[in-house]
C-alpha cells in the first residue's frame, strides 16, 4: 500500500459557540475562540489517498487532479470565508478543527475514484491539528 498526500492552505474566520450554553459557559469552554464577531486562522489541509500504483501511470492518484479536487470541493467554499455563516456544509456545526475535518472528509470522499481516501488532516497552526482516518 502506498500513501500519497496533497497539502493546501486557506484562511477563514469562525466562532466557537454553543447556543445551548450560557454566555459564561461559552467563554469558559471556548475562550478567545468565542469572540462574538469571530476570529481568523490560517489553516492547512492535508488529504492522503492510499492504494497501489497504477501499472500504466505509476500513480495511486494524480496529485495534480487531487489538488484540483481539493480546490474545487473545499477551498473555493472556505477560503476567506466565515465558516459559521458562509459555508453551507458547516451550518449548525461548531467549527472546531475536529468538526471541520469530518465535514471535509464527507465533501471529498465521493469524489475520490483512484485509490481510497485514507486521511484528512486540518491544522490551525503547527501545533494544533485534527485528523480523521475514515472507517
Amino acid at each position: 500500500m502506498v500513501y500519497v498526500t496533497r497539502k493546501a492552505h486557506f484562511s477563514a474566520a469562525h466562532r466557537l459557540f454553543n447556543p445551548e450554553f450560557s454566555d459564561e459557559e461559552n467563554e469558559r469552554v471556548f475562550d478567545k475562540c468565542n469572540n462574538p464577531r469571530g476570529h481568523g486562522h490560517n489553516y492547512t489541509i492535508e488529504v492522503t489517498v492510499a492504494g497501489e500504483p497504477d501499472r500504466k501511470t505509476g500513480y495511486v492518484i494524480d496529485l495534480k487532479k487531487l489538488g484540483e479536487l481539493i480546490d474545487r470541493e473545499i477551498l473555493t467554499k472556505v477560503d476567506h470565508k466565515h465558516l459559521n455563516f458562509d459555508v453551507v456544509e458547516l451550518r449548525g456545526i461548531i467549527p472546531t478543527a475536529e468538526n471541520i475535518t469530518l465535514v471535509f472528509w464527507k465533501m471529498l470522499a465521493p469524489h475520490i475514484t483512484e485509490g481510497k481516501l485514507y486521511k484528512v488532516r486540518v491544522a490551525e497552526s503547527d501545533n494544533n491539528y485534527a485528523e480523521y482516518l475514515g472507517t
